[in-house]
């Protein structure tokens, strides 16, 4: 393995929080092999956003700017990812694990006739070459896979990968590359693009996540759960039952057909566990649950657990929490 080359994909906004965790991947396994690392930033104005992704572990970025990628179009995206892919000659790449970088992989792979592995959690350096491990059976085992062909895509699940600390002595050339984007050739046309409302932090970026389900009963225990994430910097989920219920909007569904998260804390009130919610929550550093069902799944994987009526144990918490913030 020569090189690993990582992507960007900012259409016009910052550079995504999943940028600096597929940095710091890429440099330990170039690092474990003796190779470098790449970055392709893909977006519309981005040359004002690369100036500390050296320090966080590039060793050479290439720069795709261009006004047609101000949104992410998937024609767009992918003559610009192989016009990087090429420049940088890299056999793995990296892609981020949400929404574009999902629906970009495959498209990327296939032009590149290159094996693809979605949903990655972490990468292990081995004598067989570079090994990409994914959940499998909703979570409940972990594969290694191998992949044989000349090069390799990864779709890295996010928050899986830890960022690489900066080191403000790093230095990285820097590439910018011209990428044949034709609007007349595209082959789909967004007709429109809608963004998502969000107050506070993304539940995909944030830290701590406080997530209730059916066991809460109905929407009113929400404001409770929204008081605890605001007191510990954190975001609001809850399962499928409870967005089913319409208790809160889809938007903060977590699980397989929902959100798929990995906080450094997840607070699982009143939610039994089921398979694709668990699914959700693999990347999870620390996980807390609360149930009056011992037998709840959710134990499984919980590293702390609470056999007890949320009810009985959610105000006690709060006001430790709030104590202890003020």
């Amino acid at each position: 393995m020569a090189k690993v080359l990582a992507f960007a994909l900012t259409g016009s906004g910052p550079l995504p929080q999943s940028t600096y965790e597929l940095l710091g991947g890429a440099r330990a396994v170039a690092d474990a092999a003796g190779g470098q690392v790449h970055l392709a930033v893909l977006g519309a104005g981005v040359a004002g956003k690369i100036g500390d992704l050296a320090a966080h572990g590039a060793d050479r970025i290439l720069v795709v700017d261009s006004e047609h990628l101000a949104v992410y179009h998937p024609d767009a995206y992918l003559a610009a990812a192989r016009a990087a892919a090429e420049a940088s000659g890299a056999d793995v790449l990296l892609l981020p694990g949400d929404t574009r970088g999902r629906d970009l992989a495959p498209r990327l792979g296939y032009h590149l006739r290159a094996g693809i592995v979605t949903d990655c959690v972490a990468l292990e350096a081995s004598p067989d070459g570079l090994r990409f491990v994914k959940p499998v059976y909703g979570g409940k085992a972990m594969a290694r896979i191998t992949v044989r062909t000349d090069r390799k895509v990864a779709v890295m699940r996010q928050r899986s990968l830890d960022p690489r600390a900066p080191d403000p002595s790093r230095r990285a050339e820097v590439l910018n590359v011209e990428a044949a984007i034709d609007p007349s050739t595209f082959r789909t046309q967004v007709v429109d693009h809608i963004s998502e409302e969000t107050t506070g932090i993304r539940l995909e970026d944030a830290p701590v996540v406080v997530s209730g389900g059916r066991g809460l009963g109905g929407p009113e225990p929400f404001k409770q759960l929204e008081e605890l994430a605001r007191l510990l910097g954190g975001a609001v989920g809850a399962s499928r039952a409870a967005v089913d219920a319409g208790w809160v909007p889809p938007s903060c569904q977590v699980g397989q057909t929902g959100k798929v998260i990995g906080p450094d804390l997840y607070l699982a009130i009143g939610i039994s566990g089921a398979s694709q919610h668990l699914a959700g929550i693999t990347g999870a550093k620390t996980i807390v649950a609360i149930n009056k069902d011992e037998q709840a799944p959710i134990f499984g994987v919980a590293h702390i657990g609470v056999v007890a009526d949320y009810r009985e144990v959610l105000p006690h918490l709060l006001e430790e929490v709030r104590a202890a913030r003020a």
